[in-house]
């Protein structure tokens, strides 16, 4: 019901700000055979100190799958096509010593263009506990960040309360994204999915030969991997065109101390935020002494972002299709999403 109304809530707020994208798309029309899409990309350099280059839509490329796509349009997100739909998803999980970055994410928050619209939402029991709706009064958002609740639910998932927000935010073409604040480990599946199970050579080798009295049948040592949830995340963020960034920050309990949950909860992340066309921002398994560094980064990566408009040829059912975008132009490194969506034949 609350992800119902949010959705509902945000309806007018997303039409308000897509108007100008939408002029600037409707330009060019699609060619017989193909639909016309679009992603969002982002203008890097190769160099972190390097000056960035400028892209048009003569030197971008797109491959859908092994097919080239014809390039239509390349819409700098500056001036009137700007406005920027922002989600801020914290974990309540995450502990206590987070608080020393919340001025951080404050000052950023409040920092931000007044084309950008700003959401706050507190991850919790696999959703999400809204604490400010979308909205251009930054300072109103700022005063939303609270620290988080430092206590476990009976459901945590970082990846199913991103999939809520996602499946509850209205598609516009304006740029969508989210910055998860997370230690990404997955409370609630655990060690339960996503393991593979490895004999143990030694006990194999007791049983085998009956010594000690072990059991015949051979130990099994669990190897656990990311939170099976992150795929479903990461492909539900790309069918809506969602782009996700995340920072890790360490979270409570003995999953959050354990340097392997660690280690696989930014791995979680961290692919979600590469297939999606984010950044994803850690100090190994330590939470950073300030995030300000890393939210300097993101409002970099927010004034250097495109509306990239191709054609692409439809197949019988809408699906992701595999994109690969790419330039000539020396020093650039685009980030963009894996795949895009596109419209089934007929639709």
């Amino acid at each position: 019901m609350m992800r119902h109304k949010t959705a509902m809530a945000l309806v007018g707020v997303c039409a308000a700000l897509a108007l100008g994208v939408q002029i600037a798309h409707s330009q060019q029309k699609a060619a017989p055979g193909t639909v016309q899409v679009h992603m969002v990309i982002t203008d890097q350099s190769a160099s972190d100190n390097g000056e960035i280059p400028v892209l048009t839509a003569q030197n971008v490329q797109v491959k859908l799958g092994k097919d080239n796509a014809r390039v239509d349009q390349l819409i700098p997100a500056r001036d009137e096509n700007s406005a920027l739909q922002l989600f801020v998803l914290i974990d309540d999980t995450l502990d206590s010593s987070i608080g020393n970055n919340l001025n951080d994410l404050r000052e950023f928050i409040n920092a931000l263009p007044a084309s950008t619209v700003v959401g706050v939402a507190y991850m919790s029991n696999a959703s999400i506990q809204i604490t400010q709706n979308f909205t251009a009064d930054h300072a109103l958002a700022a005063k939303a960040i609270r620290l988080p609740r430092g206590s476990s639910s009976a459901m945590d998932s970082p990846y199913l309360s991103l999939i809520s927000l996602v499946k509850g935010w209205p598609e516009q073409k304006v740029r969508r994204e989210v910055l998860m604040v997370s230690d990404g480990i997955d409370r609630l599946r655990g060690d339960n999915t996503g393991s593979t199970g490895a004999m143990s050579a030694s006990a194999g080798a007791m049983s085998a030969s009956g010594r000690s009295g072990f059991p015949s049948s051979p130990a099994r040592v669990t190897m656990p991997t990311i939170s099976s949830d992150a795929d479903t995340a990461s492909n539900a963020s790309q069918r809506a065109g969602v782009i996700v960034h995340g920072i890790y920050s360490q979270g409570i309990g003995r999953h959050g101390r354990n340097a392997w949950e660690a280690q696989l909860g930014q791995s979680g992340i961290a692919k979600i935020a590469d297939e999606t066309g984010g950044e994803y921002f850690a100090l190994g398994t330590s939470s950073p002494v300030s995030f300000k560094p890393y939210l300097e980064r993101l409002e970099k990566i927010f004034a250097n972002q495109y509306y990239l408009v191709f054609q692409a040829v439809p197949k019988k059912k809408a699906g992701l299709q595999r994109a690969r975008i790419s330039t000539e132009v020396p020093n650039a490194d685009i980030a963009a999403a894996d795949n895009v969506w596109v419209p089934g034949a007929g639709e």
